[in-house]
Order: structure tokens, then C-alpha cells, then sequence
């Protein structure tokens, strides 16, 4: 391969962003319970860790993470256990009293969901594998260093218009009061996800060569 394969660098990441996950739900969930400007937060803060992981994955720190092996646990079990504390946050939320009121007044800070964004990222280590894997495969060995730069920024942009895209469907007024009204069942939905996300990661071995 001698030049780098745009298209199959930008598939793949549209497919592994867009696709369901602990960030594009913790981004629809804040979103339609506190609205635009946390669930814009919240993105912000999952594009952060995202722009993150793909710069380490670029310059080869996944090589260093897959030669060690406690490292990626590190970030394994300390995933798991936030998604399970939002589990426990969601499941928790079903048992109050299911008013909007309550709802509102339990609403984080700006701050406090770009950071929630931020370490749902952060702490899977599954896309640095995923920008890791993406690299090697869409971008040959001769690629300059303005190459990766430019690969690395159409993955932000696209990463930015996914994250923000749901962010924004899903703070719709309409969405949003539909949510309102069948609030338990969409933490039950949550807390269930979460939970079986976290359990799914302190369980599962990533694979390593």
C-alpha cells in the first residue's frame, strides 16, 4: 500500500463512533435529561478522549500497551468500575420519585459532564486498540508526519459531527419530554447497559499477539 486509504480509515471510524456504545448512550441520556448544553459537554468531552487515544495510536503507544499487558488491565478494570457506577447513578434515579422537578434539581454542572464524557473515553482502552489497528491498516509505512496530522483531524471532525449529532437529536424538545414521561424505563435501559458494559469488560480478555 502506498497511499493512505481515506476511505477505509473514515468507514471504520464512522462504524466503531456511531455505533452504540457507553459514550453515545451517556450522551443521549444527558442530553435528554439535562439538555443540550450538558449533552454538548458531554460530547465535547468523549471527542477529548477520542482526539486522545487516536493521537497516542498514531505515534505508537498501542504497540507499548499491547507489550503490556497489566497496563491495559489498569485501564480495563478502572472502566469497568465507572461504568458500573453509573449503573448504580441510573439505577438509583429509577427509584426517586419520577417528577421533572427531581430530575432538574439533580442536574451536574457544565464542568462535571464534559469530565464524565472525558472518562468514559479515557478509561476504555478498546479505542486505542481500535485507532491502533486503524492506523496500521489504512496508513502505509512512508506516510509523513503531515499525513497522520491530516488523518488524525479527519477523524476529529468526523468524531465531532457524530458526538454533537447525537447531542443535539437528542436534546429536542419533543425527545426530550418523551423521555420525561417514560423516565424509568429509559434509566432501567441504562442501568442494564452500563452494567453489562462494565461486567463485559472486567470479564473479557483482550485479545493480544
Amino acid at each position: 500500500m502506498e497511499e493512505i486509504n481515506y476511505a477505509l480509515i473514515m468507514l471504520a471510524a464512522f462504524v466503531a463512533i456511531a455505533s452504540p456504545g457507553p459514550s453515545t448512550l451517556a450522551i443521549s441520556n444527558m442530553s435528554m435529561s439535562q439538555g443540550r448544553k450538558h449533552g454538548v459537554a458531554l460530547a465535547t468531552g468523549t471527542l477529548t478522549g477520542s482526539m486522545f487515544w487516536s493521537c497516542l495510536a498514531a505515534f505508537g503507544f498501542g504497540t507499548l500497551l499491547y507489550a503490556n499487558v497489566w497496563l491495559l488491565d489498569m485501564f480495563r478494570y478502572f472502566g469497568a468500575c465507572y461504568l458500573l457506577y453509573l449503573s448504580y447513578k441510573s439505577m438509583r434515579s429509577v427509584l426517586t420519585a419520577d417528577t421533572t422537578d427531581t430530575v432538574i434539581s439533580t442536574r451536574s454542572g457544565i464542568k462535571a459532564a464534559y469530565l464524565k464524557g472525558l472518562l468514559i473515553h479515557l478509561s476504555n482502552p478498546k479505542p486505542i486498540l481500535f485507532f491502533g489497528s486503524l492506523y496500521s491498516l489504512g496508513v502505509p509505512n512512508g506516510a509523513t508526519s503531515l499525513d497522520i496530522v491530516k488523518i488524525m483531524l479527519s477523524i476529529g471532525s468526523l468524531s465531532l459531527t457524530v458526538c454533537l449529532g447525537y447531542a443535539l437529536l437528542f436534546s429536542i424538545p419533543k425527545v426530550r419530554n418523551f423521555y420525561f414521561q417514560s423516565r424509568k424505563a429509559f434509566e432501567s435501559i441504562f442501568a442494564v447497559f452500563f452494567a453489562g458494559a462494565g461486567m463485559k469488560m472486567l470479564i473479557s480478555k483482550l485479545a493480544t499477539e
